[in-house]
């Protein structure tokens, strides 16, 4: 059972989400994406895994805390401005998150297992981790291909496809494989995996 210190550090993620200057149109209405992300997060973890920990519910749902204040334009923009601005936020946000869950009454043990989680750490032997790496990219292929494929070349897009079926686990490609998606889409998909 999820306790009151889950609910407030859930509140506390949610509320700063909700802070996000940009806007995605759900359900006919207009909300912060970082709000709607996390929602589609936290959705794709309980497809994944109903039993899952707190501390991995708390990292799913601060996923991308405060992101926005970090814009992708304010590091270089080639591949490696690209890496240094991701290593950057993952640091930022796991920092961010675990001062929430102290804020919230959790140990500074569970503290620092959410900021792990959310820097991904020890991908390769924390099922945790591979859990988190699986909803990220379900909510990637769910909710942001579909644009990616359309402002980018198809040596790219089957790449990043790739790319983004090896860091998934089986159970992960399982769900990948049932999101519904346009024909283009799915077509890509097919092509990338078959020249795997």
């Amino acid at each position: 059972m999820l306790g009151p210190s889950f609910e407030t550090a859930i509140r506390l993620i949610d509320e700063a989400h909700a802070q996000d200057p940009n806007k995605v149109q759900s359900n006919g209405e207009e909300v912060p994406y970082e709000l709607f992300y996390s929602n589609k997060m936290s959705d794709y973890l309980n497809r994944c895994d109903t039993d899952a920990s707190e501390t991995l519910r708390l990292a799913i749902r601060a996923q991308h805390l405060r992101r926005w204040e970090v814009p992708r334009s304010s590091y270089a923009m080639n591949k490696t401005g690209y890496h240094m601005w991701r290593t950057y936020l993952k640091k930022r946000q796991a920092d961010l998150a675990g001062q929430i869950c102290l804020d919230s009454g959790y140990s500074s043990e569970d503290a620092s297992r959410v900021a792990a989680l959310v820097r991904k750490e020890n991908l390769n032997n924390d099922a945790e981790t591979q859990t988190l790496e699986d909803v990220a990219c379900l909510v990637f292929l769910d909710d942001q291909f579909e644009a990616f494929e359309k402002e980018h070349d198809e040596a790219k897009v089957l790449g990043i496809l790739r790319k983004t079926w090896v860091k998934m686990s089986d159970k992960g490609h399982e769900l990948a494989l049932n999101i519904p998606m346009s024909d283009r889409a799915k077509e890509l998909i097919a092509k990338a995996l078959a020249d795997d």
